[in-house]
Order: structure tokens, then sequence, then C-alpha cells
């Protein structure tokens, strides 16, 4: 199947609250919740696009023409590509009933590993499903990063319990979940985490451990100093808090905060391999997708995210071949251009 067929098919598939947008911008989901859409005002999400798209790339193909070498490595371990699948959990609810969470980490672990890259997935109330998402890594080398929600730590060590036996390749913790009603609800020490509980929680883990979440150089700090292995910038989509700034516009900054102590990641309206060099040139080292994979494994199952990745990948290495990057190390600030 084509992209436009399988972007077509997913059309049928999810929803109401998802409008299959050709281009996922946050804009017709707004402030819908349940849905894909974020906290009022509602426009988070829109934003996060839109300054990617402010960003533009410098051309220069006077240099020696070679193939883009656009392999990605990260914890001692070698990826096709800069780009990883992005965590989303409550599927049914926000996109539509054709997969329950189990049954769509599943399929996205297998054709991220099939791909060459890796898939975050998400968490959720009942403890099955990061069981489930901890069985589908290990039938694929362990080569998948489960993310833990800021539960209380007893809920956590469970968690890690399972993972660390499952040998996983990573694992993450989004605390910008921190605001969500059920977590609020949990006592103790569920939601928000200091720094010296954030040591305890990534002391116990076997592998190496990502927060999600950081929209500020100070936090930046504050996961150098809890031990993170890696972290990613990222504001949720907005569903946690509104009114927040782009990720695009808070990652310079937190790039010179922490630039060599740490792997950066950025998350939220990455939408085009052109989006994926953009984030590279402010100083990321990679970058995760979430909302168009997803709509493209309702529409196509693993055809579908296969067929994604091959979009995003040729427009990145057409963006690299034109702006003179042979590899990813090329892609500086030297090759954009902010006005």
């Amino acid at each position: 199947m084509t992209y436009q067929e399988i972007h077509d098919a997913a059309a049928t598939q999810v929803g109401p609250y998802c409008k299959n947008c050709t281009v996922c911008n946050g804009r017709a989901c707004g402030n819908t919740v349940p849905g894909p859409g974020c906290k009022y005002p509602g426009n988070t999400a829109a934003r996060n696009y839109d300054k990617w798209q402010e960003i533009c790339v410098n051309m220069d193909t006077l240099c020696p023409r070679a193939e883009p070498d656009i392999s990605f490595e990260l914890f001692g371990h070698r990826f096709a590509a800069p780009i990883f699948a992005a965590p989303l959990g409550a599927i049914d609810l926000h996109y539509g009933p054709k997969y329950k969470d189990p049954a769509y980490n599943s399929i996205l672990i297998r054709a991220a590993a099939a791909y060459g890259v890796a898939a975050m997935t998400g968490d959720g109330v009942d403890p099955e499903i990061m069981k489930a998402s901890a069985r589908d890594m290990q039938a694929v080398g362990g080569i998948g990063i489960p993310t833990i929600k800021p539960w209380n730590k007893e809920a956590v060590f469970e968690k890690l319990d399972v993972l660390n036996k499952a040998g996983v390749f990573a694992v993450a913790m989004d605390i910008d979940g921190a605001g969500l009603p059920f977590l609020k609800k949990m006592n103790p020490n569920a939601g928000s985490k200091s720094v010296d509980e954030m040591k305890e929680l990534i002391d116990y883990a076997d592998m190496p451990f990502i927060i999600k979440g950081i929209m500020t150089p100070q936090g930046a700090r504050k996961a150098v100093e809890s031990g993170a292995a890696a972290i990613v910038v990222s504001n949720h989509g907005g569903r946690v808090q509104g009114a927040c700034p782009a990720t695009a516009e808070v990652l310079p900054a937190i790039v010179e905060a922490v630039r060599g102590e740490i792997r950066i990641l950025v998350d939220g309206g990455i939408r085009s391999g052109v989006d994926v060099f953009r984030a590279l040139a402010l100083g990321a080292d990679g970058v995760l997708i979430g909302r168009p994979i997803l709509n493209m494994i309702y529409g196509g199952g693993e055809e579908g995210f296969r067929v994604y990745m091959d979009k995003i990948v040729a427009e990145l290495k057409g963006t690299m071949t034109m702006c003179g990057a042979a590899t990813l190390k090329d892609i500086d600030a030297s090759k954009i251009w902010r006005g």
C-alpha cells in the first residue's frame, strides 16, 4: 500500500476525536479531551508544530556527493535512524476502538524493531499493559523503551522489577504525567519527584533511564544530577498543562545547559524529515514521533509503520543532501536559518 492509501484507510478507523488530518498540526483537535487535544487554551500542540515550520534550512550543494548516513548510536546500540516512536496511552479512548493499548504496543514494538529503531510504549492504570510490552520487547531482543508514569515509589519499583527481569534496552519516565488526575489521588510520593527520589528510582533500574517531560534548562540540570542517561524535551503535547512554549523554542537553551553530559531527544510537533533535520540542527540527538505513527498503524498495521518511516527517512536524507550534511554529526546550527 502507498502512504496515501494507508492514510486514507486510517480515516475509517480512528475517531471520533482524532480527525486523521492530512498534517497532524494540533488544530482540528484543539482542546478536545478525550482525544488527542490539549488543555485550555488548547494551542500547545499547534504551537509545537508551528515553531518547527519557522526554522528554515540552509542549502549548500557545493560538497562531495555521498549517500547520507543517518545511523544513530544510543547506549551502545546502533539504530537505523534517530527517530523513535513516542509513547501513547489509552489508545481506544483517545483514538478509536480498533486497538487497546497492549495490541497497539505489540504492533509498534515489532514494527519499530524490524525497521531498526525503537518504540517507546505507554503505561496505564492496568499493570498488564507494561507487562505485555515487556514480553513483546523480549521477543525482539529487548529493543524498546517502556515509559512509566510517575507513580508512587512502590508502584514504580514493581514495574522496574518486571523490566529488569525482561532485560529491556532502556526505560523512561514521563515525569510531566505528574499532572494527571489519577496520579494526584495516589499517596505517598506519586506525581512530581525530587532529585533524590529520582536518584533512588534510577539506581533501582538495571538499564539506562530516560526522563521525559523536560522543558527548562533547570529541569535538564536536575535530570543530570539525578543520574538519568537521557532526557526527552517534551510538553506532553499540552495534555497536562496548557499555555506552554513549544519544544522547539526551549530546546536550544536546554542543549546549552547540558550538552555533552546527557543525551537529548525531543518530542512535539515533528511531522517530516525536514523537522527531524531542524531538531538535530538545534542540538537534539534524536526525535520522537507519536500521533502520525499511530494513524498509520490504524490504517495499515506494521506496513503502515514501515511506509511512514520510509517517508520520513527519505525526507531527512533529501534535506541532508541539499544542505551538505553527509552524516548526522554534520547537522549543526550552521545548517539552519532562524531569522
